[in-house]
């Protein structure tokens, strides 16, 4: 296995919860450790390097980097390409550009199923605007101090947009 997926792999699997859990000292169910001999062949292959340490790492580490494996084999070659590229920006991120990437991850999770929809879809619609139309979108909102920001943020929540229709035209065919 290269380098390069080793990492992937040890990358996907830092993103599992337990991974962010256990950086950032938080409990957690205490999991058994995992054997070599548990992993399927594949998963073996991806992980080889690990091989010779695998015992020596914590229970959580053994599991995530096992999910992580799974991951990058169920993965077509588009979405391995994808997690490559998300690999090398992670890389060139500061230590405290990554720290407030997790904080925004952590607290992503923590939303309700239907507050995660709301962002989905306001992302949705940010993205369908013309890129000027972002900018300015961008630029009005780092000009915006603290508390306009939060009062923005309330009213947002207090008064969403409904969702579009949906579309009951066919796609051309």
């Amino acid at each position: 296995m290269n380098k390069l997926a080793w990492i992937l792999v040890a990358w996907l699997a830092f993103g599992t919860a337990s991974a962010v859990a256990e950086e950032q000292g938080q409990e957690q169910e205490q999991l058994s450790g995992m054997a070599w001999e548990e992993l399927d062949e594949s998963q073996q292959e991806l992980l080889a390097g690990q091989k010779d340490n695998w015992n020596s790492l914590p229970p959580n580490r053994q599991h995530a980097m096992a999910e992580g494996a799974e991951r990058w084999l169920s993965m077509d070659s588009e979405q391995r390409a994808t997690a490559q590229d998300r690999w090398k920006k992670w890389r060139k991120l500061s230590p405290e550009q990554r720290k407030r990437l997790r904080e925004r991850w952590r607290q992503f999770h923590e939303l309700t199923p239907e507050q995660k929809e709301a962002l989905r879809e306001n992302y949705r619609r940010f993205q369908s605007l013309s890129e000027e139309q972002r900018a300015h979108l961008r630029d009005r909102w780092n000009r915006m101090t603290p508390a306009e920001r939060q009062r923005a943020i309330q009213r947002r929540q207090q008064h969403p947009r409904p969702a579009p229709p949906p579309s009951n035209r066919r796609p051309p065919g």
